[in-house]
């Protein structure tokens, strides 16, 4: 397989458009097939079983195309099967997970008090009960589950400031922020609210997302397996969704901005 071959990247809908984002950004050589499974959103909301038939059919998809690694830009669907998918494919597959340890790290080892926002089966599923039980004794970590996010992204309203606002407001309205030192953005969709959370949160209180990090952990595992992409390789992102109408076509191309 050659080192030039594209990443499939995939989430429950657009969210995962931030993921596709930050890889362009920081590795512009390489070539991204992205797909948005919009219309079986929000995965949140679905069984464990129905997500992994979801995410099977969009794998076995990518492989057909030749993708030389997966990323599950979703929370979600890395909670309920990535195991599978790793079993599944022979090639890497980067999981996502909400960044708690960078939230809890940044007080170096000072009590931290945080806010983990993410899709209702995230919060539920093993995988992020296994996350939690490393940390909760030492920090303060609350869960908020936040659907109502993700509906919002998927129907493009996210420029509507007051119903965001509003939203927001619903959510974390119930704590005393001024005590927060971060919130962690666990779900891809989330990230696109980053100047709403600013907006609502104090100063001082961190918005921590995970895309950063799995794009570097993609880097470094293609690194090691000598397939990034050449120097001199005109990286690009495709776009394909399940849901085909115009309305998200125009939004994909619109979070994802071109």
């Amino acid at each position: 397989m050659s080192s030039n071959a594209p990443i499939g990247v995939f989430d429950s809908g657009l969210g995962g458009l931030s993921v596709a984002r930050q890889l362009r950004h920081d590795m512009p050589n390489e070539s991204v097939l992205y797909f948005g499974d919009s219309a079986h959103a929000p995965y949140g909301l679905r069984t464990p079983e129905e997500i992994r038939g979801f995410c099977f059919d969009i794998c076995d998809r990518f492989v057909e195309q030749g993708v030389k690694a997966i990323v599950v830009a979703c929370n979600t669907a890395t909670s309920a099967a990535v195991n599978d998918l790793r079993e599944r494919y022979d090639i890497p597959i980067i999981g996502m997970e909400p960044a708690l340890k960078v939230a809890c790290d940044r007080g170096r080892g000072v009590r931290q008090h945080v806010i983990v926002a993410a899709t209702p089966l995230t919060l539920k599923e093993r995988k992020f009960a296994k996350l939690l039980h490393r940390f909760d004794s030492e920090h303060d970590i609350r869960k908020q589950p936040c659907p109502q996010l993700v509906r919002i992204v998927e129907s493009g309203h996210l420029g509507d400031h007051d119903l965001v606002m509003d939203t927001l407001h619903g959510y974390f309205d119930q704590y005393d922020l001024d005590s927060i030192d971060s919130v962690v953005l666990g779900c891809t969709h989330f990230v696109f609210y980053r100047d709403y959370f600013r907006e609502l949160l104090p100063e001082h209180t961190a918005i921590i997302d995970g895309n950063e990090g799995t794009v570097n952990h993609l880097g470094v595992i293609l690194e090691s397996l000598g397939k990034l992409a050449d120097e001199n390789h005109a990286g690009s992102v495709s776009i394909a969704n399940s849901d085909t109408s115009e309305r998200i076509v125009e939004l994909s191309h619109d979070l994802l901005g071109e």
